[in-house]
């Protein structure tokens, strides 16, 4: 199947009018101008870009991903698709040992039949005085026998984990899932900077939605923060929502790390593409008013109700780069890294590549949406 559009970002280039080749779920060749054969379909000014990759997410459209059920990932799934992604991480909040092992091995089988790519762990083994939307009273230590069990319960599904290297055990448990070959974050800490250059040396390599439920920096105690941003093998997640960081902020955190260290996440949970109302994340209640979720009760925010293409837009918008740029910019910061960051598949739009891309209109909404060669939204052309 030939497919043409006003514009091709590969991921790489930017190539105005573009062509892609698709067969057997693949990408078989890519190129600028007239395409070499006979248009399969012309999807017409469009931006073509690689399906964005959430490394990040609690679930949406209803569903949880801390509900071991079929039903709950199908709804989380499908909203997501709907909207760009198409390859994510089911995020699991803290939960006590036994239902953890529960959602592990739910999340697993979902791996396993291809509805998502992997599990991230965000818990329990984080801090108490950091513990925005999780349950502290569940938060513990690691400790080996319980991560010996997770491991062995995800049966290699598990893709990362985040842990505050403060907690005693911390560092011996990033070796160990180092070991596993499951990536770790740093997050949910009141680390000092001396701890979280441990955590690095120790094997971290990614930072959890940089700023929030983190130490923040201080002119005598640089925290996990700045330890992170200047570790050429981190990657640090950002929520570009309008909600979580200031655009000031992602500006100078991707002037500072460059084009390949930045992930765009969702950190989306239940409510995200639902109405107004209250809903959980895990055990805690949330309240959602105006598209802001929060820990009932409080002024602590609770995940989002972003979409990728909503974060993209955000990135597109307040980067400080003209359009072309800027495009090229945030196709690496929502597709390119967070593959890389996770060991996925995606390199962009290339020769032997999936074949997951995503059209994106004059206002950077999705127009459609292409997941292994097959349409998930169908193009209106």
């Amino acid at each position: 199947m030939l497919l043409t559009a006003g514009t091709l970002v590969t991921g790489a280039e930017l190539l105005r009018p573009g062509w892609i080749d698709v067969s057997g779920g693949r990408v078989t060749a890519v190129g600028a101008g007239a395409p070499p054969r006979p248009t399969d379909r012309d999807l017409g000014p469009v931006t073509l870009v690689p399906g964005f990759v959430d490394t990040h997410t609690h679930g949406g459209g209803g569903g949880s991903f801390s509900v071991p059920s079929e039903a709950d990932t199908s709804a989380a799934v499908a909203l997501h698709r709907r909207h760009g992604t198409t390859a994510m991480i089911a995020s699991l909040v803290t939960a006590t040992p036994d239902d953890l092992l529960h959602q592990v091995r739910a999340r697993a089988e979902d791996v396993r039949a291809g509805r998502i790519d992997g599990i991230h762990l965000e818990g329990p083994w984080l801090s108490t005085v950091r513990c925005g939307a999780h349950q502290p009273a569940l938060m513990r230590d690691p400790d080996p026998a319980e991560i010996d069990r997770v491991l062995t319960a995800a049966a290699g599904t598990i893709r990362m984990v985040t842990i505050a290297p403060e907690r005693s055990g911390a560092l011996a448990a990033i070796r160990q899932f180092v070991d596993a070959g499951v990536v770790v974050a740093v997050g949910h800490t009141e680390a000092t900077y001396e701890q979280t250059r441990a955590a690095i040396t120790a094997g971290a390599t990614v930072g959890t939605h940089l700023f929030n439920a983190m130490r923040p920096i201080d002119r005598r105690e640089p925290g996990p923060v700045i330890a992170l941003l200047e570790d050429p093998s981190v990657t640090v997640e950002l929520i570009t929502d309008g909600v979580h960081i200031d655009p000031a902020i992602y500006r100078h955190v991707t002037r500072s790390v460059g084009p390949d260290r930045v992930s765009l996440i969702t950190d989306a949970m239940a409510a995200t593409g639902m109405s107004d109302g209250r809903y959980h994340l895990g055990p805690v209640q949330v309240d959602v008013v105006d598209g802001v979720a929060f820990v009932g009760g409080t002024d602590t925010i609770a995940g989002s109700t972003a979409t990728m293409d909503r974060v993209v837009r955000f990135a597109v918008t307040h980067c400080g780069l003209p359009r072309d740029e800027a495009l090229l910019l945030v196709v690496r910061q929502a597709s390119l890294n967070p593959a890389r960051a996770m060991g996925l598949p995606g390199d962009g739009l290339i020769p032997g590549a999936a074949a997951d891309l995503v059209a994106l209109g004059a206002d950077l909404t999705v127009a459609a949406v292409m997941r292994r060669g097959g349409w998930e939204l169908e193009p209106a052309v």
